[in-house]
């Protein structure tokens, strides 16, 4: 591997963080609106469909001519993003809820 092929690779990597952050975040932030909103299946749906529609067409220009190995290394860095934001927005501790 050559050293920019590295930073290729590094950059999908922080790309699929991004794309990451901004499907998870989204979908915390749909979580939170319903039950403030009267009509949440309609909410549910179009903000999947939206946040599908995003992380899907980002992964299909990655992906670039068949280079599936900067798509594996993005949908890394989108499930890492996943793994941080579960452990940064997840449920409290069972000792901060009682508190």
């Amino acid at each position: 591997m050559t050293a920019n092929t590295l930073l290729i690779l590094a950059l999908m990597f922080v790309v699929g963080l991004a794309l990451g952050a901004f499907y998870f975040v989204s979908l915390w932030q749909t979580v939170r609106r319903l039950p403030e909103t009267q009509k949440g299946a309609r909410l549910l749906l179009v903000s999947f469909v939206l946040r599908l529609s995003v992380v899907l067409a980002a992964f299909y220009f990655l992906l670039n001519h068949g280079h599936w190995e900067r798509l594996a290394v993005a949908m890394i860095g989108f499930v890492a993003m996943r793994k941080i934001l579960t452990y940064r927005l997840g449920p409290p501790k069972a000792a901060e809820a009682v508190h």
